[in-house]
Order: C-alpha cells, then structure tokens, then sequence
C-alpha cells in the first residue's frame, strides 16, 4: 500500500488531496503516475512537464522506485515574482 497526496493546483483539479493504493505493479513513480492517468479527464493534469513529485518528503524523479509503505506527493511547480 502507498500513500498518494495531491498539492496545490492538483488537488483544487482532481478534487481530492490524497488516497492509498495498492502497489501491485507499480515500481517506480512514473508506474504511478501512468496509472493514475489511466483514470482519464481531470487526471490528465498529472501529464505535466512541470510536475514535481517527492517520496516519503524527499524531492525526487519519476525514475524512483517504489516499496509499499512509501509516501508519494505529486504537485506543480511553484513560480513567483
């Protein structure tokens, strides 16, 4: 099982700030992110190019594998000025 959060513009989009899946298959964060965008509509936001993800609050890539008990947060990049 892992734990998927969701953080700012992505959660107001998908309409929830996270959920647990089952790893199954999934071993690495792109895996994740692949199946998420299976769901179709509102998901394809997570296609980004400038989407940020963390595990277990560590910045990291989408090459990042995966163990159950893993904490993953997907958000946007964030900008200012």
């Amino acid at each position: 099982m892992i734990r998927v959060q969701y953080f700012a513009r992505y959660r107001e989009v998908l309409g929830v700030d996270g959920e647990q899946l089952q790893r199954a298959a999934m071993t690495s964060l792109d895996d994740l992110r692949r199946h998420l965008l299976n769901r179709g509509g509102v998901w394809q936001v997570l296609a980004e190019q400038n989407l940020m993800c963390a595990r277990n609050q560590e910045l990291c890539g989408l090459e990042t594998e995966l163990v159950d008990g893993d904490e993953v947060a997907f958000f946007p990049t964030v900008t200012g000025g």
